[in-house]
C-alpha cells in the first residue's frame, strides 16, 4: 500500500502546489481526478522521488519513499506527462538501454526483458522503427513499456491518454487494467471516463487538497434524487447560469444540456436523472470553486 500524510509542497515563488494531501492507495487501479493546476503532476513526481515534498511523509510497503528513494526507485515505474525520448533510436534499441540503466544488465535478461514487454505492448512489428515515426498512441504504449521493467510494484501514469484517438485509449486502458490487477497503479488525469472505466478507487484533488475520496459507484449514488437535467437553447445558457449553478453543460443536436445540484425539484421543466461521475466530479469542482471564492 502506498501512504501519503500531510503531503505539502510549496514552490519558491510561494505556490502551494500541493496542501496536506492525505490518502491510502491500495494495490490495483487508483483514478486521481482534477482540473490543470490541481496539483496532480506536483504530487506524482513527488512520489517519484524526482522532487522532495516541504513537509508530509510517503511511505510504501513500509519504504520511507523520501528518506529512501534509491529503495523506491528499483521498485517504480513512471510514465510522466511529457514523455521524452531520443526520435531517431528504434524502439528496441531504446527499451534495451533503458533496461540497462533499470540495473538489467545480463544480455539474455535483457532480451528477454526488452522482447517480452515490446509483445506485451502491440509493438513488436515496429521495433526496429524510428521513435519519431510513431503515433501518440504507440509512443504512449512505449511510454509504459518502459514504465513495466523491472516489474515494479508500484507504477505511476501521468495524464496517460491526453491526445489519444478513442481506439488508442481503449488499448492503452486495456493494458493498464491487465498489469494494474497485482500492483499499485495511480492513474492520474482529468478525464472522467478513464477512472469510470478502471478504478475500483478514486480521489478528486483540486487547489491541492483531497476534496473527495472513495469508490466511484459509492460515490455516484451519494447523488441520487440531486440531479436534475434540462435542455434549453444555446442563446439561453447565459441566463440559466445566472439563476443557476450549473454543474455540466454539454452541446446535443445544437441546444444545450444542462445538470444542476438540488436536493429538491427545481421545477421549470428540470427532469431528475441518474448521475453519473461526471456529475460527482464537476459538482465537487463547483463547491471548491464556491469555497475558494467565498475565502477570498
Amino acid at each position: 500500500m502506498l501512504q501519503l500524510a500531510g503531503v505539502t509542497h510549496i514552490y519558491p515563488n510561494e505556490t502551494r502546489a500541493l496542501d496536506g494531501v492525505s490518502l491510502d492507495i491500495p494495490k490495483g487501479m487508483y483514478g486521481l481526478l482534477g482540473p490543470n493546476g490541481a496539483g496532480k503532476s506536483t504530487l506524482m513526481r513527488s512520489i517519484a522521488t524526482l522532487q522532495t515534498p516541504t513537509s508530509g511523509s510517503i511511505s510504501f510497503d513500509g519504504i520511507d519513499v523520501i528518506a529512501e528513494p534509491e529503495a523506491i526507485r528499483a521498485r517504480l515505474g513512471y510514465l510522466p506527462q511529457d514523455f521524452g525520448v531520443y526520435p531517431r533510436v528504434t524502439a528496441y534499441a531504446m527499451l534495451d538501454h533503458m533496461a540497462v540503466l533499470k540495473g538489467i544488465a545480463g544480455t539474455v535478461e535483457r532480451k528477454d526483458t526488452v522482447e517480452t514487454l515490446l509483445n506485451q505492448v502491440n509493438l513488436w512489428d515496429v521495433r526496429k522503427k524510428a521513435i519519431a515515426g510513431f503515433s501518440g498512441g504507440m509512443r504512449q504504449r512505449f511510454g509504459i513499456a518502459q514504465a513495466l521493467i523491472g516489474n515494479p510494484d508500484l507504477i505511476i501514469t501521468d495524464e496517460p491518454t491526453a491526445g489519444l484517438d478513442p481506439e488508442e485509449r481503449n488499448r492503452f486502458l486495456n493494458l493498464l487494467a491487465e498489469v494494474g490487477e497485482n500492483v499499485v497503479v495511480i492513474l492520474s488525469t482529468h478525464i472522467v471516463e478513464d477512472v469510470a472505466d478502471l478504478c475500483p478507487r478514486m480521489a478528486v484533488l483540486a487547489a491541492g487538497q483531497v476534496q473527495l475520496e472513495g469508490a466511484p459507484n459509492e460515490l455516484i449514488a451519494s447523488t441520487a434524487g440531486t440531479i436534475w437535467e434540462k435542455t434549453i437553447p444555446r442563446a439561453e445558457l447565459s441566463q440559466y447560469s445566472a439563476q443557476y449553478q450549473i454543474i455540466s453543460n454539454r452541446l446535443m443536436a445544437g441546444q444545450s444540456v444542462i445538470h444542476i445540484m438540488s436536493d429538491d425539484d427545481p421545477g421549470e421543466g428540470f427532469v431528475s436523472v441518474a448521475g453519473g461521475l461526471e456529475d460527482v466530479y464537476f459538482t465537487t469542482l463547483a463547491k471548491t470553486r464556491g469555497n475558494t471564492a467565498a475565502a477570498a
